[in-house]
């Protein structure tokens, strides 16, 4: 009999041991830099869009072995305050110079909010685990250990994916070519990968961050269609009604495909160096991204889901139950209190997110807060001014409310050179983001559009991405998922509305949002005063 016991228990015990407290997970991040919810795990037919025509099987394997975020929102759909709400695990609005584009500090430094934050990653140093990244980091390295931790000796071709691919296979590359230039690509973020596993002691915990920059702009026009066999033409279907449904809008789309599905491809290397090492099992990972698509009108800046919705897949053995779709939002400053939950550890005092794995364990969605805080301030200091578009949002499964304070500015930015007596050209509006519109990066779309904005035939894309907007948006996703249709002023839907308005000013009032003193946003220290001359829009 005691054999018996025995030998279940050596059977046992193995199956077990991931989850066991005195045998930390280590945490495995695979971020994406602007790229929005697009992966073939989100193709619906009962929707058809753009994910009809992707193909990401690392994404997708993650998802089904684990779980699916429909609906997962950045706190700030800019590089620098999403990231640093990511971190943190607060409202963006709460990280002092942390809150904005490129962290703008114009006072005392001993007075910036930023210096509460310790966040996940050094919480998780101190508690045993190695910490490190590739690439991207884009707040204060020092919450990761400083750049010491940047692991990327092998170098970072992999952040211009296409001009570094098209560049070697040349005009005449063909299938053969193209793949072995890839490779040469993946092999590099592998290389990175080992680097910092070779920092780590033998039987240490880790935590690794993958951010390529890829998805951010630019990237070489035709790309899509010659590097991932994505045919614009394909899209003419598929494309949101906010976008001109033109050739040059849909292989601009196309391009920027490819570029998400190199990522997917990027991380099989991070994944299958795990699986080589036998502890993908014993490893939490999670696939996102910092916010959406950059370069088109209503994407990256603003708090429409095609800004501010973002890919979310999340794989744990024996803790996250496989096959699950969460549809209720969640926020990505849920991460951070879930990665330390995950080590053991508490989550810092005053973090806003919620602990994701309670949920996940069991596919018992009904504990999560089911509503996502979304927002903005600066993002180009070029735009209005050096002015802010405040934007405060609140994303239900169901409803999206906009809040915009100050509606009387341009949310996109002003038209800048567009107004000098020898405007800049198509060329230059591809490729300069500052000479127009400072708050929609440089690429053809936008050329297209500032080109074309006189048009009438394209007068309602314009306004919807361009235009002004008022004080409240109020959108019904079920018949409305891409959020052009107002009915802020729709008397049948005030209840609701009203309800939604109610709980985000709450939320915003217990997190003391400098917004609601007015202009402190706009002010010292949080911005620049006002140089003499200069107009405050």
């Amino acid at each position: 009999m005691n054999r018996i016991l025995l030998l279940l228990a050596l059977i046992v015990t193995p199956l077990a041991s991931h989850a066991a407290p005195d045998n930390k997970p280590n945490i495995v991040l695979l971020f994406a830099d602007d790229l929005g919810r697009y992966a073939s795990a989100y193709g619906d037919p009962q929707r058809p869009s753009a994910n009809d025509i992707v193909s990401t099987p690392v994404f997708d394997r993650i998802a089904k072995e684990g779980v699916l975020g429909w609906n997962v929102f950045v706190s700030a759909p800019s590089c620098s305050p999403s990231r640093a709400a990511l971190i943190s695990g607060r409202h963006f609005f709460r990280n002092g110079s942390h809150s904005q584009l490129h962290s703008p500090w114009h006072g005392n430094r001993a007075e910036d909010p930023w210096n509460e934050v310790k966040g996940f990653g050094l919480l998780l140093q101190e508690a045993g685990y190695h910490i490190g990244w590739s690439h991207k980091m884009h707040i204060a390295e020092d919450r990761m250990g400083g750049k010491a931790n940047n692991f990327r000796s092998a170098g970072g071709k992999v952040n211009q994916f296409s001009q570094n691919v098209s560049r070697v296979i040349g005009e005449d590359g063909d299938k053969a070519s193209i793949k072995k230039a890839k490779q040469q690509l993946y092999d590099e973020c592998r290389k990175n990968f080992r680097s910092f596993l070779s920092k780590r002691k033998p039987g240490q915990p880790f935590y690794y961050s993958f951010h390529p920059t890829n998805p951010h702009r630019k990237w070489t026009k035709g790309s899509g269609k010659r590097l991932w066999g994505l045919n614009p033409d394909a899209l003419a279907k598929l494309m949101p009604p906010f976008l001109p449904n033109v050739p040059e809008v849909r292989e601009d789309l196309a391009d920027y495909l490819g570029e998400g599905m190199a990522f997917d491809r990027s991380c099989q290397e991070i994944i299958s160096e795990l699986e080589s090492l036998g502890e993908l099992d014993n490893t939490l990972l999670v696939i996102s991204g910092d916010h959406g698509a950059p370069g088109f009108p209503r994407g990256k800046t603003n708090c429409y889901d095609f800004g501010a919705r973002v890919l979310f897949a999340a794989r744990w053995p024996g803790r996250i139950k496989p096959g699950q779709v969460i549809s209720k939002p969640i926020s990505l400053i849920d991460l951070a209190p879930t990665f330390l939950a995950a080590a053991g550890l508490k989550p810092e005092t005053g973090m806003n997110g919620q602990d994701l794995l309670p949920a996940l364990a069991k596919g018992d969605h009904r504990g999560l807060r089911g509503w996502a805080l979304i927002g903005r301030e600066t993002h180009v200091n070029t735009a209005r001014g050096g002015l802010p578009y405040p934007t405060r949002a609140l994303r239900t499964e169901d409803y999206l409310l906009i809040m915009n304070f100050t509606p009387d500015r341009t949310p996109m930015g002003d038209p800048l050179k567009l107004n000098d007596p020898n405007p800049p050209s198509y060329q230059q509006l591809e490729n300069s983001t500052r000479l127009a519109f400072g708050d929609i990066d440089a690429g053809p779309t936008k050329a297209w559009m500032i080109t074309n904005r006189n048009n009438p035939k394209y007068a309602r894309h314009w306004a919807l991405g361009f235009g002004p907007r008022p004080p409240e948006e109020f959108y019904d996703l079920t018949s409305d998922p891409h959020q052009i249709n107002n009915l802020a002023d729709n008397k049948a839907y005030d209840a609701v509305r009203k309800g939604l308005q109610a709980l985000l000013m709450d939320e915003l009032r217990r997190n003391k949002d400098p917004r609601l003193n007015g202009d402190t946003f706009d002010q010292p220290p949080y911005n620049k005063k006002t140089r003499p001359g200069q107009t405050r829009r």
